[in-house]
Parts: C-alpha cells; sequence; structure tokens
C-alpha cells in the first residue's frame, strides 16, 4: 500500500462535503431524480507515478474514427477555434471605461490554443449534448484562464514580459489595469455562463458554477498558485509536492473545463466521472509537457519565454526526473487518460481523443 501524498491528505481533508460554502450548499438543489451530488466528489490524486512508454515529440497522430473515416483533428481544432473566437469577441464588447476593455479583449483575443473551450464542447458533446448549448461554460474557461496568465505575468508573481508572442497586459496597460482587467474577466466569467446557457436544467448550471468556482479558488488554482510561489528557489520539493501544485494551479481548470461541459451536456453520473478522472490526467500531462517544452524550445517557438523555471530554480519535472523520464511520464499519462474513454461512443469520443495526443505532443 502506497504512502500518503500531499495530494491524498488534501483530498480527505478539505472535502466538498466537509468544508461546504459558507450559505446555502449547492449540494442542496441537487437532490434531483436525474441529479446527484456527485458532481461535486473532491478531486483525487494522480494513481500512479509509474512510468513506461516513450514519448516521440510529434505532433498528435489520429486514429480515432467517425463513420469509419480518419478523424480529421486539424480541420475540428480550425473549426471549433475559430467558433470559439467568434462567441469571445461578441461576449467582450468595447464599452465603458474603454481602457478595461480594452485591456480585457487584448489579452483574451491574443490567441492561443484553445484547448479548455475545445475540451468544455468535446465533453458535452460525448454525453449527447451540442456545441450551443457548452459555449457559454467553454467561453467562461477560456475567460477565466485569461485572468490567470495576466495575473501571472505580473512582476509580484512571475514578472514574465512574453505572452502568446505580444507584450505581456501589464506592459502594455499598466500593473494597475492589468489587475483590475483580470478581475473583470473572472467576475464576468461567471455572469456569461449563468446567463447565456439556455436549454439545461437549473440544477445543472448550479452544479457548473460551482464546480467551476471550486476550481480556481483555494482548492483548485488558488492553492497550487501559494504553493508554487512558497517552493519557488526551494531544492527540497519533491515529487509529492510538485504534483499538488500542478494538480491544482493548471489541472483544476482543465478539469472543470471537461467536467463543466459533461454536467451541462446531461451526462450521468457516471460519465462525469470518468470524465473527471481523464481530465485530471491530462491536466498533468499539459503540465509536464509545458515543463519539457520549457528546457527543449525557444522563446520563439514558445511564444513565452523560454528557461524561465530554470532561470528562478523552479522545481519542474524535468529537474526531478531528468528529461528521458519525464517524457515517459507524460505518455504514461497519456495512455491512462484515454483509457478512461473506452466505454464512450468512439465517434463522440474522437475529439477527445485526439485532444489528449495534442496535448502530449504538442511543440508549443
Amino acid at each position: 500500500m502506497r504512502s500518503m501524498n500531499l495530494v491524498d491528505a488534501w483530498a480527505q481533508n478539505l472535502s466538498f462535503f466537509k468544508h461546504p460554502y459558507p450559505s446555502k450548499s449547492p449540494v442542496g438543489f441537487i437532490h434531483h431524480p436525474k441529479f446527484d451530488p456527485v458532481f461535486f466528489k473532491s478531486r483525487r490524486p494522480i494513481s500512479s507515478l509509474g512510468i513506461s512508454a516513450v514519448l516521440t515529440g510529434e505532433e498528435a497522430r489520429v486514429s480515432t474514427h467517425r463513420d469509419d473515416a480518419p478523424f480529421n483533428f486539424n480541420a475540428y481544432v480550425v473549426e471549433k477555434a475559430n467558433h470559439v473566437n467568434k462567441a469571445l469577441d461578441d461576449a467582450v464588447a468595447v464599452g465603458n471605461p474603454p481602457m478595461i476593455h480594452e485591456a480585457m479583449r487584448y489579452s483574451l483575443l491574443a490567441g492561443g490554443k484553445r484547448v479548455r473551450p475545445m475540451l468544455c464542447i468535446a465533453a458535452c458533446e460525448i454525453v449527447g449534448g451540442s456545441q450551443a448549448t457548452a459555449i457559454p461554460a467553454a467561453c467562461a474557461v477560456e475567460m477565466i484562464h485569461t485572468m490567470s496568465l495576466i495575473h501571472d505575468d505580473l512582476p509580484c508573481m512571475d514578472n514574465d514580459d512574453l505572452r502568446r508572442g505580444k507584450p505581456t497586459n501589464h506592459k502594455v496597460f499598466g500593473e494597475n489595469v492589468a489587475v483590475l482587467a483580470g478581475d473583470a474577466l473572472l467576475a464576468y466569467a461567471f455572469e456569461f455562463m449563468a446567463m447565456a446557457t439556455e436549454g439545461v436544467a437549473a440544477e445543472r448550471i448550479v452544479a457548473a458554477v460551482g464546480e467551476l468556482a471550486k476550481s480556481i479558488g483555494t482548492e483548485g488554482l488558488v492553492a497550487g498558485q501559494v504553493v508554487d510561489l512558497h517552493c519557488t528557489g526551494d531544492a527540497n520539493v519533491g515529487l509529492e509536492t510538485l504534483e499538488f501544485i500542478h494538480v491544482h494551479k493548471t489541472a483544476a481548470l482543465l478539469e472543470a473545463s471537461v467536467v463543466l461541459g459533461a454536467i451541462l451536456g446531461g451526462g450521468s453520473s457516471e460519465q462525469v466521472e470518468k470524465l473527471r478522472t481523464f481530465a485530471r490526467k491530462i491536466g498533468l500531462l499539459f503540465q509536464v509537457v509545458d515543463d519539457i517544452l520549457d528546457v527543449t524550445k525557444s522563446s520563439e517557438e514558445l511564444g513565452k519565454t523560454a528557461g524561465k523555471d530554470l532561470a528562478v530554480d523552479k522545481t519542474t519535472y524535468p529537474k526531478l526526473l531528468g528529461l528521458e523520464k519525464a517524457v515517459e511520464f507524460a505518455e504514461k499519462l497519456n495512455e491512462e487518460a484515454k483509457a478512461q474513454l473506452a466505454d464512450f461512443d468512439p465517434r463522440k469520443a474522437a475529439p477527445l481523443l485526439a485532444l489528449a495526443d495534442y496535448i502530449a505532443h504538442r511543440q508549443n
């Protein structure tokens, strides 16, 4: 029996049911014949740090099929990204005062892979929902992701000058406006998802709002960020602490993206939990690959400052495991993630399988 790590202890001690929201818990609204509290299960740790396969370093090589024809991942990405970009552009229009809206739009519409919105849409569709149902939530997670990047780049945090190949928000608008732009995106994300989602039972919208809020607070992104800041420069950080940081700082919002799509798309409790496990693993995979790219690619290739983690003595998977073992661990996570989709319709699972491969083999 393995020893309890930091994430094990966290999952037991910070359970949603042990620490409900100060006001009436959303769980109270979920006792419904077609809906139960399993959506709020606390996040579980990655099951294994075992390493067995080798990452090729190539872009995703997709073997999934739709109607006996190869699934065209490139076409899927272009279609979904265009749809999400238009929805984001429409959602955050320039208003008064102009400067704050321009700052919001500067980072929100700066490009990016739109992985989180795509995961949300694909998860909604795999359980029988539609893209239209998922779009408000998909936009919300991208707004929150953008907020986290704006704040992460600030001088008081990671102090970065480059993001997505452009000067960071605070370099263009100043630190004060950048902080407020992030705050505004965070607030509007919840407003937009709650108000723009149509054709979904109120109980499911409440569950989705609770899931998203938990993923970015002290049980999610904020927890990972705080531990990350505290551990920077600490030579004694081990794998357990590193896993805690990235399960929260990076994986939590990726997990929420998938779970939101599954909840709003009408998924059963069993389906939601399988997709949660899938998302947790690809969320950690995303960070492992990020760590690998940071030491193997240039700033021009990445669109952000390369080698930054090494420069500030951050603990990373290549630093603890070595580059080769980190690459092997990434492939192991990818295979474990895809195994969670075995019971779904292969045609509907194709986008998520392809997105997992893309995350594993991306080059920036």
